[in-house]
This record gives C-alpha cells, structure tokens and sequence, in this order.
C-alpha cells in the first residue's frame, strides 16, 4: 500500500492496514491514526514507536505477551499470525530437529518462567544458532532490561513489517 493512500484511509481501514504490524495489538495502530498524515515510513514507524513508549508498562508487557513461544506449541500447530510464521521460517525454526525443538522448548519454558512472558527477538535478523544463544544470555537479565530489550526487539520487528506493508509514494 502506498503511504498517501494509508493516511487517505479512515480510522478503521488504517488500523486493518497496519494494526497487525504490532502482535495483537491494534491499539498502536488506532493511536497513530489519529498523528496523521505522516509524510515517510520511518515518520510513521517513529510515532508507533512514542505510541509504545508512552503506553505504560502494562500495555507494553501486554504487547510483548501477544508474541508466540519461538518454535513453540502455537507454530506446531499452525496457529501463528502470517507474519509471525515468516518471520519464524526465516531463522529456520520451522525446521528444527527433534533435539533442537528441546532445547527451544526448555529455553522457552526457563525465560517464561523467570520473566512472565515469551522471548522475543526480530527473528528475520537472526538464526537458529543466535536465536539460543541470546536466549541463554538474556534469561539473565533483570525483569526491567529485559522488558527493555523486547521492546527493543518488537520495535526492529515493527519496522520490517512496515517497510513490507507501506511503500512511500
């Protein structure tokens, strides 16, 4: 969709054009409907951001909850959003082996265990071999560092799936 067009729209069609850039999470999108027009992507990707920054801690932690378990139950099922299932292809992790499945289960289980909500990391910047090695590195980080770097995560992930969305006119 072509940027003029996505500010042209009206509130509803530009949550349902954007909404799901952000997992679950349309609010975002329903925010910055109202900052419009934006004049580039990155004007845009930069007030869904602020609308992240300024949301509060519960909505954030919220946010960061929506993400699936990687390699987890909802992808062995089939039931990740479209754009996560990519994004999770792309690193492999739809072809793992029985014991790296493990290793991604237990890992899972450790870090939502520790910190109340699944690792996320913008797996289309990463590999099967990266993704375990942050996510060892990472349950070791305090509960604040770590809600930071998945923010820091969600908003890499937000910025490729607009750049995949919205094209500048």
């Amino acid at each position: 969709m072509m940027l003029a067009e996505l500010n042209r729209l009206d509130e509803d069609g530009f949550v349902a054009a954007i909404g799901p850039v952000y997992e679950e999470s349309p609010w975002i999108a329903r925010v910055a409907a109202g900052l419009r027009p934006f004049a580039s992507v990155q004007a845009l990707y930069v007030a869904t951001v602020n609308v992240l920054r300024e949301a509060g801690e519960e909505r954030q932690t919220a946010l960061i909850s929506a993400h699936p378990d990687l390699a987890g139950r909802l992808a062995r099922e089939g039931r990740l959003t479209p754009a996560s299932q990519n994004e999770q292809a792309s690193a492999g992790l739809d072809l793992l082996t029985p014991e790296e499945r493990a290793q991604f289960d237990a890992l899972n289980h450790v870090y939502r265990g520790r910190f109340g909500f699944p690792f996320v990391i913008c797996a289309r910047e990463q590999t099967k071999a990266s993704i375990l090695r942050a996510m060892k590195r990472r349950v070791r980080h305090s509960r604040s560092e770590e809600i930071e770097t998945a923010l820091h995560e969600i908003e890499a992930i937000a910025l490729l799936r607009l750049r995949d969305l919205v094209s500048e006119d």
